[in-house]
């Protein structure tokens, strides 16, 4: 360690060549695409009974026709018209809604070359289930089906978006051929019935509820095929107890598959013990469409297609008329927290479904939009801890109650979506029920990929997860958005600048490059606002990897009051503090703030060398880089580190460990953050909680290619070369 009498003395040089490195550092006028590595080659050879799961496909017909002369999309080479969304509208949206049209087909096809033929969707495979949006998934659907493959949906939040249509919907943000914005909205919208003339009205951007969407869909798992083996609902009763197919398409109806929802827990014979418990009677009750479904498509294979959206009446239910979609919470963040209090006739059924194919040696794969247990690699408890309230959509992690109940059904198994995650967890609960979420991320996202689940014997299976990085065409669209691009760029409008994007991400090479670039877009654009308090998105935004390690080893008395009269030693402010009691004469002067940054540089200096790094190379972690990386491995796992690479992981890896034992307290005034405290004290006792999150969640059970032994209770690791930050 150096003495501090030592850098003290250091020449004015050096400290005049530190400063100037110090504004050099942070170089981060624009973001860095790196290049997705090639993933490892997939070696499981799969069965007849592999399913691939295919999740929050958001389908957007980017070829749909409005139906309507004032709007007919932007008129392609080949004779078409692109229907699409603007790339602002991509770029601040957690899915993007027009490339996923090119990667869906990639995804089909791929799975199709391996020998699949089984397709699970575990919901949100379309853009709010318009009739443009459907018809246009519908029509792939069977293209694909006259080649041999089936299809097995579940419904998610977003398909229903309610449970009955929504003639009002609509969207603000598609692309015109002058690179604007072009509202359509359904007729029965304000805007159609004031006829806006800003606004063209389609009724092929209304939303539908849950007839039409399994009418439209009944072939893909929705309703019974004659080559089942079986096909159920949770309302099944077949003479006998025997399977007929033709008993099975009469109960298969919508009309037999309801069950009553009240506002405070399940209705039917679940009401009178809900009502005991509670001390007082439901309310707000009324019947709701459960789709959810058992196939055995080919003898030994079960598939369970869990309807988990839950729509529960609220205040402005209305018993006379009971379909106003006005009277229903959205069922996004409800998932299983609501399923266990509000469809037990659920929970009833999965652990009869689970008993019986234990009992026939079935190979059970359970699926629904939503994740049963924490999907952030048990970070919850952190990141509500250290983020803004709120943030990184918390509400939707499953209590460890509902986790538990789920478990006790005796399922094994279930793949999950909703978040666009790729994830794994499990539980074994305390009467040794062992369980497995795994959370297969969208196709419309970074870290696009599907999942191929495999039963390699009775009690093991094998889980591969396969990226999108090539998808033909994915650029197909890139033209049109260059329209947009100078548009914005040309327009002065405060509305217009506020919607400038990077122009680079039109010169991205493939699709795992584009949706990187995308994801830092997302993040700079989105998330640090969104999610992120003041000076830690100051500090993410300002700071690069290089100047973070010295900052963790900085022990000053100059305080954040002081940097205004000690420029060029760090990129941060007081801008985000509010005034404290500075208690008379400072502890140190400002000027001190260069020698004790010497002090911390020769730390952090020791502290790479020791990992066989140099500190100048953690420089390259821009900040673009460190909070894109970050949202990144909260989306993506172990993909993202494959992503970042060896060299990159090693360094976060000595950040991770850098930090203090016990950061010192954070002096607020109120609840806010004075700027009386010594400049290293905030980040330090923060971003520890940031990369100890960091660490979390790339060092949790493998999510890339692994085997789940549900005998012997454990998830293995079966890729040899995947990255941790263990």
């Amino acid at each position: 360690m150096m003495n501090p009498r030592l850098a003290l003395g250091a020449t004015a040089a050096l400290t005049l060549a530190l400063l100037a490195a110090c504004g050099s550092d942070n170089d981060d006028s624009a973001p860095v695409v790196t290049p997705p590595q090639d993933p490892p080659p997939v070696t499981t050879p799969v069965t007849a009974a592999s399913v691939a799961f295919m999740t929050d496909v958001h389908f957007e017909d980017v070829y749909g026709d409005f139906k309507n002369a004032a709007f007919a999309g932007i008129p392609m080479k080949d004779g078409r018209n692109a229907t699409i969304r603007t790339m602002y509208a991509e770029l601040t949206s957690t899915r993007l809604f027009n490339e996923n049209y090119f990667a869906f087909r990639a995804a089909l096809d791929d799975a199709y070359a391996k020998g699949i033929r089984h397709v699970a969707l575990p919901g949100d495979f379309s853009d709010d289930a318009q009739p443009i949006n459907i018809d246009g998934i519908a029509a792939i659907l069977q293209e694909y089906r006259a080649k041999g493959m089936r299809f097995f949906i579940a419904p998610g939040n977003h398909d229903p978006n309610e449970p009955y249509d929504d003639m009002e919907a609509g969207k603000n943000d598609f692309l015109t051929k002058d690179g604007k914005e072009q509202k359509v909205y359904a007729t029965g919208s304000a805007a159609c019935k004031a006829k806006d003339p800003a606004v063209v009205c389609s009724d092929q951007l209304m939303e539908q509820g849950y007839e039409k969407l399994v009418a439209k869909l009944a072939d893909h798992g929705f309703m019974p095929n004659r080559a089942d083996v079986l096909w159920e609902t949770p309302f099944s009763k077949y003479s006998g107890g025997k399977y007929s197919y033709d008993e099975a398409a009469v109960q298969g109806a919508l009309a037999n598959r309801r069950f009553e929802i009240c506002a405070e827990g399940t209705g039917g014979g679940y009401k009178a013990a809900g009502e005991a418990k509670l001390g007082k009677p439901y309310t707000k009750c009324t019947m709701m469409f459960d789709s959810s479904y058992l196939v055995e498509p080919v003898k030994g294979l079960w598939l369970l297609a869990i309807d988990a959206n839950v729509f529960v009446p609220n205040a402005n239910f209305d018993p006379a008329n009971p379909t106003n979609i006005k009277g229903f919470d959205g069922a996004g963040n409800a998932g299983w927290n609501k399923v266990v209090t509000h469809k037990q006739h659920l929970l009833d059924w999965i652990r009869a479904v689970s008993a019986r194919a234990k009992a026939e040696n079935k190979q059970l794969m359970a699926f629904s939009h939503y994740p049963t247990m924490d999907f952030y690699a048990n970070q919850t408890a952190a990141m509500k801890a250290v983020f803004k309230p709120g943030a990184f959509q918390t509400a939707r992690v499953p209590e460890v109650a509902t986790t538990n109940a789920v478990a006790a059904t005796g399922l094994p198994l279930h793949v999950g979506g909703h978040m666009h995650f790729n994830g794994t967890n499990d539980v074994t609960d305390a009467n040794g029920n062992f369980f497995v979420n795994v959370q297969s991320p969208s196709l419309a996202v970074y870290g696009a990929a599907y999942k191929i689940l495999t039963y390699k014997d009775k009690d093991t299976l094998d889980v591969q997860t396969v990226p999108l990085s090539a998808v033909p065409r994915f650029n197909e669209l890139f033209p049109l958005y260059q329209a947009e691009y100078d548009y914005l760029q040309g327009s002065t409008a405060p509305a217009d600048v506020a919607k400038r994007w990077n122009r680079a991400i039109l010169d991205t090479k493939s699709y795992g490059e584009f949706t990187h670039y995308y994801f830092g877009e997302l993040s700079r654009l989105r998330f640090m606002d969104e999610y992120w308090p003041c000076e830690m998105k100051e500090a993410a935004m300002s700071l690069n990897g290089r100047q973070m390690l010295i900052l963790s080893q900085l022990q000053t008395k100059v305080t954040l009051a002081q940097l205004k009269d000690a420029p060029g030693v760090l990129p941060l402010t007081a801008g985000c503090a509010v005034a404290g009691s500075a208690g008379g004469t400072p502890a140190a002067p400002a000027s001190q703030l260069a020698a004790d940054w010497l002090v911390a540089t020769a730390k952090a200096e020791a502290l790479a060398t020791k990992a066989g790094l140099k500190l100048d190379d953690f420089a390259q972690i821009t900040p673009s880089i460190f909070y894109g990386d970050f949202h990144r491995t909260v989306y993506a796992g172990e993909l993202a580190l494959r992503d970042m690479g060896s060299t990159r992981v090693n360094q976060y890896k000595v950040l991770m460990a850098a930090f203090p034992a016990a950061p010192a307290a954070i002096a607020k005034v109120g609840d806010k953050l004075s700027d009386q405290n010594p400049v290293g004290v905030p980040f330090q006792a923060q971003f520890k909680q940031v990369f100890g999150i960091l660490k979390g969640l790339g060092s949790a059970k493998p999510s890339e290619h692994f085997t789940i032994d549900l005998k012997g209770k454990k998830v293995s690791n079966a890729n040899s070369a995947a990255l941790s930050f263990n």
